[in-house]
């Protein structure tokens, strides 16, 4: 029993001396540990410089950001201006033959054009069957020839009156539709300035401006088609002249001849008493 105490009183010194070693004045130095800290000390100095350089460069984004979203102030006052309208065609109806054109060139209805431009012009009529059988060659063919330039230019009379109606027709809803796009651009409300909103402004924008320019080449191909059909008018009257020339030479040559022949044989036979 005594052997037992004494045992359990030299494990317990044993016990109060290791824990003096730790905590008394006897401190264990460990530089695998210490240089462990250090490096992890390290390392978070390094992690917060980086976690700086990102909360800087977050914050000038961010700057940035708020800056390109600020929107001129009262916008309408500064860039809103006003345009002409659409104007239609007037005229006059003495004498009841406007009207039908008028409207036609209005509204761009094939219909309504076709019968305004009869009511409006003069009526071409036709050689009859012995008119033209009396005609040689060269006249049939010039008749024929100013026949289809009359006919042609009706034609594209009517199909210029048929495309300024038709653009005169949609004028209102284009001006409508440039209004909208004008307000939304105009407008100082968050949604409409959105980057998505903005761009989809830009691509609407570009629409029109196609259905503009097409609108454009339209009016320009009737212009041309009408100026081709004048062209044609001159060349006529240019190769006319130039036939008439050529049978009026042949003419003189054929009608010399028979005099020329008479007047020699005259000289030759003469003789003096």
């Amino acid at each position: 029993m005594k052997k037992k105490i004494l045992t359990i009183l030299m494990a317990g010194l044993m016990c109060a001396a290791g824990a003096a070693a730790q905590f008394g004045s006897g401190i264990v130095f460990d530089p695998t540990n210490y240089s462990n800290a250090l490096l992890r000390y390290y390392q978070l100095q390094q992690h917060l410089i980086e976690l700086q350089k990102s909360y800087a460069q977050l914050v000038t984004q961010y700057n940035l950001a708020l800056r390109m979203a600020q929107s001129l102030e009262n916008m309408p006052a500064r860039y809103k201006a006003l345009f002409s309208e659409w104007r239609n065609t007037f005229a006059p109806d003495a004498y009841g033959n406007t009207a039908g054109w008028v409207n036609g060139i209005n509204s761009g209805l094939t219909s309504l054009v076709g019968t305004g431009y009869q009511q409006a012009t003069t009526t071409l009529l036709p050689y009859s069957l012995g008119q033209l059988s009396a005609m040689n060659a060269d006249e049939l063919s010039r008749v024929h020839s100013q026949y289809a330039t009359v006919e042609l230019a009706d034609g594209a009379n009517q199909t210029a009156m048929a495309t300024i109606g038709s653009v005169r027709a949609s004028a209102q809803n284009v001006q409508t539709q440039i209004g909208n796009l004008e307000q939304d651009s105009l407008s100082g409300d968050a949604d409409l300035n959105t980057e998505v909103s903005v761009l989809n402004k830009i691509n609407a924008a570009g629409v029109l401006i196609l259905r503009t320019v097409q609108d454009s080449n339209k009016l320009l191909a009737s212009l041309l088609e009408e100026q081709t059909v004048l062209a044609k008018q001159q060349r006529e009257t240019t190769a006319n002249t130039i036939n008439a020339d050529i049978e009026r030479e042949a003419a003189v040559a054929s009608n010399m001849t028979p005099v020329t022949q008479t007047l020699t044989n005259s000289l030759q036979s003469f003789r003096i008493p």
